[in-house]
């Protein structure tokens, strides 16, 4: 799989780039974790108890996502808490939190996770 380097994410990526990122957004699951995290940073276990899903499956989709450029793990610990990336949240802030450009596509959040984000911030 194809790694996007952190810092290009918000500028215009590269046909290949473009590619892992809309596969790793392809899943259900996956865009439930990016609207979940997006919102605040969450620990494994409580993005478990959140989605209701098995450990292994939660884990297995935000290494996905992790090797897509979008989200970061930081160990706390014995747990592993994880965030979006930086850049992904100034892609997002750059377009008044409504949504992600990647310059190939955009995607955009339903407007109840916006209005979450915005009151986290």
């Amino acid at each position: 799989m194809l790694l996007i380097k952190r810092a290009s994410i918000g500028d215009i990526l590269t046909t290949g780039q473009c590619a892992t990122v809309l596969k790793a957004l392809a899943d259900g699951t996956r865009l439930r974790l990016l609207e979940s995290l997006l919102v605040e940073e969450k620990c494994v276990t409580e993005l478990v108890r959140e989605l209701r899903c098995p450990q292994p499956h939660i884990s297995h989709h935000l290494r996905i996502l992790r090797e897509a450029g979008l989200v970061e793990g930081l160990r706390e610990g014995k747990q592993v808490c994880y965030r979006i990336v930086p850049t992904v949240q100034r892609a997002l802030a750059n377009r008044q939190g409504q949504a992600l450009n990647f310059g190939c596509c955009e995607v955009r959040f339903p407007e109840t996770v916006l209005t979450a984000v915005t009151h986290a911030r």
